[in-house]
């Protein structure tokens, strides 16, 4: 049985077209607002949305979707199946350990994406392709490979984990098959990938300010890589 994803407005849906996920059904309240929307925000896309959109009122549109959206647009694509731990890359893997807040996995998503990062895995229960997660990707989950672990020795590469003790991070350069580990929002790092772990870092943060936000650090992290890259 094919496993389906719901695309929940505009970008998710453009996101993933231009990543050549397989999209099934694109639906839409209104063709002209989504065909300009394609125009002011996808015009790459233009003739894909013409060709696709599929106009249902908007107890159709809710019955697909799950839920009205402001952009009146929607769609269903089937998810990829991959296993992140064993994909070929040259950038690093992004590593979330026992992430909790869903909103912020998708934000992760999304960052990993602009960066160019080789993929983002996780550990623990929370499934990375639960809606939730979909919707704070923006429907980028598309754009690299997403996946759930059942440990951290599934990973290859040289491990550097994110703490507030570890070694300066602007002393490191990031190696481009890193796994870049990062702990859950309440409880840092565990045991087993601190054991894991090849090197410990920390980012740069001013006196008296605790922590960052998980998509921050991983921004934060993953643009290092790319500086030290780009004047290599």
């Amino acid at each position: 049985m094919v496993d389906r994803v719901v695309l929940e407005g505009f970008h998710a849906v453009k996101h993933a077209l231009r990543f050549e996920a397989e999209v099934g059904r694109v639906v839409v309240v209104d063709r002209e607002k989504a065909l300009a929307l394609a125009r002011s925000h996808a015009p790459d896309l233009v003739e894909v949305f013409e060709g696709r959109v599929e106009v249902v009122d908007r107890a159709e549109f809710e019955r697909v979707i799950g839920r009205s959206h402001p952009t009146g647009v929607g769609g269903v694509a089937e998810r990829p199946v991959v296993e992140v731990g064993a994909v070929d890359r040259d950038s690093p893997l992004v590593l979330l350990d026992n992430p909790r807040n869903l909103g912020n996995f998708g934000a992760v998503i999304r960052v990993a994406a602009g960066l160019g990062a080789g993929g983002v895995a996780s550990l623990g229960d929370v499934d990375p392709w639960h809606p939730n997660v979909l919707r704070g990707s923006a429907g980028l989950h598309f754009a690299l490979p997403v996946g759930r672990l059942g440990g951290v020795g599934e990973v290859e590469g040289m491990v550097i984990a994110f703490d507030a003790d570890g070694r300066e991070l602007r002393d490191v350069r990031i190696p481009d098959d890193a796994v870049l580990a990062f702990g859950s929002e309440r409880h840092g790092l565990s045991e087993e990938v601190r054991e894991r772990a090849d090197l410990v870092v920390s980012l740069p943060m001013r006196p008296k300010v605790s922590s960052y936000n998980l998509t921050t650090s991983v921004a934060m992290g993953l643009y290092h890589w790319e500086l030290f890259r780009r004047d290599s």
